[in-house]
């Protein structure tokens, strides 16, 4: 049974889960809840939309990677073009990125929130959006790599 089809939807569904969910919260909510909210408020409505969003990242975070290899494995690490291989070099700094955003910043917002230090909590946060903003753009690298990469490589 080729299975190759369900790797490639569940890469491209993963991918568009995490890549589209960082451009909405980038470029669509963090202005508006900027807009809109005090320093308490919009803190405690990062903490739980990252809440939200984090669980379906740690999914994407896996099924990436293996559903990654399942289309390798069906043609061949060493057969794999180029485009491929700087696919998985740049999945592979997003995921360190989100990890390190989960364990660092995330967590220390999670703590300036419960403690009501909203200055913290204020740094997490731009710590969140620096973070996020390079992923984003790494995300875009890497779908302009599977799309367009037999072009660019």
């Amino acid at each position: 049974m080729n299975l190759e089809p369900l790797f490639r939807f569940l890469h491209i569904a993963s991918v568009t889960v995490w890549v589209g969910g960082m451009f909405f919260a980038y470029m669509c909510l963090r202005p508006a809840a900027g807009e809109v909210l005090e320093a308490p408020q919009r803190l405690r409505l990062w903490r739980r939309v990252f809440a939200r969003f984090f669980v379906w990242v740690w999914g994407a975070v896996i099924l990436i990677p293996l559903s990654g290899g399942g289309i390798l494995g069906h043609v061949g690490f060493a057969a794999a073009p180029l485009n491929w291989h700087l696919m998985l070099g740049s999945g592979l700094v997003m995921i360190a990125i989100f990890i390190y955003v989960v364990t660092g910043p995330y967590a220390a917002l999670g703590r300036a929130v419960d403690t009501e230090d909203w200055k913290a909590g204020g740094a997490a946060l731009n710590r969140i959006r620096q973070a996020v903003g390079l992923n984003l753009i790494l995300g875009f690298v890497t779908i302009a790599l599977a799309t367009l990469g037999r072009w660019l490589t």
